[in-house]
């Protein structure tokens, strides 16, 4: 009998909560061994803490919008069981005169410490997070992440960070004291303009100089924005806005249609936040111009801010008190199980499949030559063959592939990847043929690997097809002209013998046997 358990457990559940100027946003995470996270859930609430624009005195209402938030917060993290809760307070909290009293209370009335962090280190927390979330090269990019009080400006790319600041350009301090007409003036529109252009002078030289095409835009602005203008032009992002491209010839338009809206009209408009209402226009007047003066090119979004750098900072820093690698020796297992959370896995299905797929191995290794080499890769294969779902179910088996041939996989041979991509990809559908370009690509005796490993995963993931862990025993009889599966389950075995039938011309090729599966009478 093969033991299911999950031995993978996370070493800490934490919470990062950003207190922005216009939103609180708490993000509530696994940490697992290896040092990667899983988010388990997110809440956001809208405050608008800086009401009256900037005053540097937070109101008695804003206050009470603030720790009324925090109250809902707190809730969640302590029916989720959160260990410890990271609380970071942005531009309006730090540059406000009341701002230690604001923290202080939160203290007293939540229980929640905050810590006010300066501009610099939360420019450079929204890097990390971006570059953390987001595939990046070589090339320059600019990351901006536009909030209420302040502006982040980000230059750098998977490597380096050569420029990072926090500027005092965030939306509700710019509509406060730029924007009095609705809609907004041409005047007003001039003086924005050249505000920025004064402010933004030394980042302005920076992408002329290293050419920068490419936006990276993060926060509530910037989704929003992104939104807006992904249903205009029916990009989809019904899902997640998280790698989201648009272009400059898809903003433009929009922009001069939006740009002249009063507030009504605003508001008819379907993925505007209604609390942005009031605010979004400096923010759509910054990109205008970034876009205009820097000929930029694309813009891309990032869903992950300044509450994912805060997880990565206490990653960084908890690393030697926590058992972060101490599970995870071997750079092949851990650089897996990063993916693996990356790509948001089946966990309690990939892992079942993992364990019927080793035993099944472990009867025929000797009979069809298999070497203890091609049993990790299967197994690693098998963790990961649906990870293809993080892009699209459609087609899940060949997004499988890619993911795992393009995720730079430490530890492991260009060969191993390509056994481990291909594995994958045959699970479903289609059998290893000649035709398919990137098993074609392998020489024969890997394509022989691959076709075998195949032939092993199929059955086993057959054996899952309700994807709820039915079989709760496998008994494997192998005949000279038979192999016999016996499978005991939980519940009605139907769907988990038609799913392993299914899947057993392959394992019958290869074995030169029939397969036959049978349910046992508890």
């Amino acid at each position: 009998m093969t033991n299911f358990s999950d031995n993978e457990s996370p070493t800490k559940r934490i919470a990062a909560i950003d207190l922005g100027t216009n939103s609180f946003h708490a993000v509530l995470v696994d940490i697992y061994p290896d040092g990667s996270f899983r988010t388990i859930d997110k809440l956001k609430e809208m405050v608008i803490l800086a009401e009256k624009g900037m005053e540097n005195h937070l109101s008695e209402d804003a206050m009470q919008r603030g720790l009324d938030a925090l109250k809902r917060i707190k809730f969640l993290c302590d029916s989720q069981g959160v260990d410890e809760i990271l609380a970071f307070a942005t531009s309006a909290i730090r540059e406000a005169r009341n701002g230690g009293d604001f923290i202080q209370r939160m203290i007293d009335e939540v229980d929640i410490k905050a810590r006010a962090i300066s501009g610099k280190m939360e420019a450079e927390m929204i890097g990390y997070a971006i570059r953390h979330s987001i595939a990046m090269d070589e090339e320059m990019v600019l990351m901006v992440d536009i909030g209420g009080g302040s502006v982040e400006f980000i230059v750098g790319n998977k490597d380096e960070f050569i420029y990072y600041k926090s500027l005092k350009l965030g939306v509700a301090r710019m509509a406060a004291k730029f924007v009095s007409s609705d809609p907004i003036s041409e005047k007003e529109i001039k003086a924005l303009r050249k505000h920025y252009r004064k402010t933004l002078s030394e980042v302005g030289k920076l992408l002329k100089e290293h050419s920068v095409k490419t936006i990276i835009g993060s926060s509530g602005t910037m989704e929003n924005i992104a939104a807006m203008v992904a249903s205009r032009n029916s990009l989809n992002a019904s899902i997640t806005l998280n790698e989201l491209v648009f272009h400059d010839d898809e903003f433009l338009p929009f922009y001069g249609k939006f740009i002249n809206k009063n507030r009504k009209e605003r508001l008819k408009e379907k993925q505007l936040e209604e609390k942005r209402v009031d605010i979004i226009n400096p923010g759509m007047v910054l990109l205008h111009f970034l876009i205009d003066e820097f000929n930029i090119q694309n813009i891309k979004i990032s869903e992950a801010a300044l509450r994912d750098g805060m997880i990565l900072d206490f990653i960084n820093k908890e690393k030697y008190t926590l058992p972060l690698v101490a599970n995870f020796p071997d750079p092949r297992k851990r650089s897996i199980y990063e993916l693996l959370r990356k790509s948001n896995w089946m966990e309690q299905h990939s892992t079942h499949v993992a364990n019927l797929a080793m035993q099944i191995f472990d009867v025929f290794q000797e009979e069809l030559k298999l070497t203890d080499n091609d049993r990790e890769l299967l197994n690693y294969a098998s963790l990961m063959h649906d990870i293809g779902y993080y892009i699209s179910y459609r087609k899940h088996h060949k997004h499988a592939l890619y993911l795992i041939r393009y995720s730079d996989l430490r530890g492991f041979t260009e060969d191993e990847i390509n056994i481990m991509a291909n594995v994958a990809r045959y699970h479903r559908k289609s059998t290893p043929k000649k035709r398919h370009i990137r098993y074609k690509e392998l020489d024969k005796p890997l394509r022989k690997r691959v076709k075998k490993l195949s032939a092993i995963l199929r059955p086993a993931d057959g054996l899952d097809r309700s994807h709820y862990q039915n079989v709760t025993k496998l008994e494997i009889q192998n005949g000279h002209e038979k192999v016999k599966f016996l499978i005991t389950t939980q519940g009605d075995p139907e769907l988990e013998i038609w799913g392993a039938e299914r899947k057993s011309k392959l394992f019958e090729e290869v074995t030169g046997k029939e397969l036959e599966i049978y349910a046992v009478e508890k």
